[in-house]
């Protein structure tokens, strides 16, 4: 009978591509992947630290696979990702000592398979599976449910972090900065376009790094080109850029290669200086503004993305006063809205006092929240009446949804089969998270329903 396994996943894109690595070697031992933990042989957790709710979150699930494990003691379960860090943790071992494997973030699945293939005939199974196919390193195996199904993929580039911000615990958790090399990325990518896959979504914690860590090596630029190169691929994006880094020659690459998509996320976190250097971010208010200006100049029509962090230690109403300036002054596309919470072993854990209340965090979120949905309302109207083309992803609520190169949300009806594909839309109306319209080469009746204003 077929062995089944099961995913739960929580946290930041790099998390389902760390993921799907593991997937990937439990497809080839003949695992099978089920949507229900009920029908699963082997049970992975893959967990976020980003925040304490994610941590807690994780914590939670893993107290109620403690009942499972005890009526199921056959059953196999594994913990991945931030919550298990780079070094391990000997006090999760002993809290929680009925997982049977703990794997640190970006692993290959190794662990697991070495437990899983231990004195069973599995080993030779995988061997005779691997031998159906000459493997190259980076490349994956969807679940079956996903081929031909998955329309965009997140696929990582460079691991960990040796940037540091003060608020940030991805160093410790991720550990050092190491970037993947072209031919294992570029294999991955092909072995998802040759699942179905449309669009790679290029990941690092600070992307614009990539090869940094590579002496005279290749930079993020390069690997653009190259996966830009690939047949089948229709669409590249990448994402998160630090400004101290998003150079020129990357900014030319989205200009001029076809498929990377005109979307930059590049994080100012606050728009004071003296809160900046708080952060150890390593630039002013004034250098992201200039910034900006550059982005735009070289890639007309990019949307900018970026993070605010409200109720930093020691932020106060003035230096707040100047985030909210700088966002009311760029107009930027999309902003990943946070508030300030502390994360044990961070310097601003350690070395700040978390002195703003709950309240005014919470009054400064919705401040910049409102400012948003008022500037997103303005700039979405300049859409109507234009055509834009839309990569389509899958249906909501009886309707195709996809995104435009910019990334804006676009729902739209069509009765015929559209998955996948890249259809021109021309936009009829527009809210601040998204927008809808009618495919051109086919007209449909108006849809009288307000579109859904979700966040994208």
């Amino acid at each position: 009978m077929t062995k089944k396994y099961h995913f739960w996943i929580t946290g930041c894109q790099m998390n389902y591509a760390d993921a799907r690595r593991v997937a990937t070697e439990l497809e080839k031992l003949g695992y099978q992947s089920t949507p229900s933990a009920d029908d699963a042989d082997v049970i992975v957790l893959q967990t976020c630290t980003v925040r304490q709710q994610s941590e807690d979150k994780a914590y939670g699930k893993l107290h109620m696979l403690k009942h499972a494990k005890a009526q199921r003691p056959d059953m196999t379960v594994a913990v991945m990702g931030c919550v298990v860090g780079v070094r391990g943790n000997e006090a999760l071992e002993k809290t929680f000592p009925f997982v049977d494997v703990f794997m640190e973030p970006a692993t290959d699945g190794a662990p697991l398979v070495a437990h899983l293939t231990e004195g069973e005939d599995l080993a030779l199974e995988r061997a005779s599976i691997s031998q159906l196919h000459a493997w190259q390193d980076g490349e994956v195996i969807l679940p079956a449910d996903q081929r031909g199904e998955l329309v965009s993929a997140p696929v990582s580039i460079v691991y960990g972090c040796s940037h540091a911000c003060s608020f940030c615990i991805i160093p410790q958790k991720r550990g050092i900065e190491r970037s993947r090399p072209v031919g294992e990325i570029a294999a991955e990518v092909r072995s998802l376009v040759g699942q179905g896959v449309k669009e790679v979504v290029l990941l690092g914690q600070i992307v614009d790094r990539y090869g940094y860590d590579v002496p005279d090596g290749p930079d993020l630029a390069d690997l653009l080109r190259v996966i830009n190169g690939i047949d089948g691929l229709e669409r590249i994006r990448f994402l998160t850029s630090h400004p101290n880094y998003m150079t020129d020659k990357i900014l030319y690459a989205v200009r001029d290669l076809p498929k990377v998509m005109p979307q930059i996320e590049v994080p100012i976190q606050a728009g004071n200086d003296a809160v900046l250097v708080n952060m150890k971010r390593g630039y002013t208010n004034a250098e992201y503004r200039q910034l900006i200006h550059r982005i735009r100049d070289i890639v007309p029509g990019t949307a900018v993305h970026c993070d605010i962090i409200v109720g930093f230690p020691g932020e106060t109403e003035a230096q707040f006063q100047e985030t909210y300036d700088l966002l009311a002054d760029l107009k930027l596309d999309k902003i990943h809205l946070a508030r300030y919470s502390p994360r044990p072993g961070t310097v601003s854990d350690r070395r700040m006092e978390d002195d703003v209340s709950d309240e005014e965090k919470r009054r400064r979120f919705h401040l910049i929240e409102e400012l948003q949905k008022d500037i997103l309302t303005a700039k979405m109207k300049e859409w109507r009446g234009q055509v834009v083309e839309v990569l389509v992803e899958d249906t909501h609520k009886g309707r195709w949804r996809g995104r435009s190169p910019q990334g804006k949300l676009v729902f739209f009806d069509d009765p015929r089969e559209l998955k996948g594909q890249i259809v021109p839309v021309k936009i009829k109306h527009t809210g601040p998270w998204s927008m809808s319209g009618t495919a051109v080469d086919k007209p449909q009746p108006q849809h009288t329903e307000t579109i859904p204003l979700m966040v994208s």
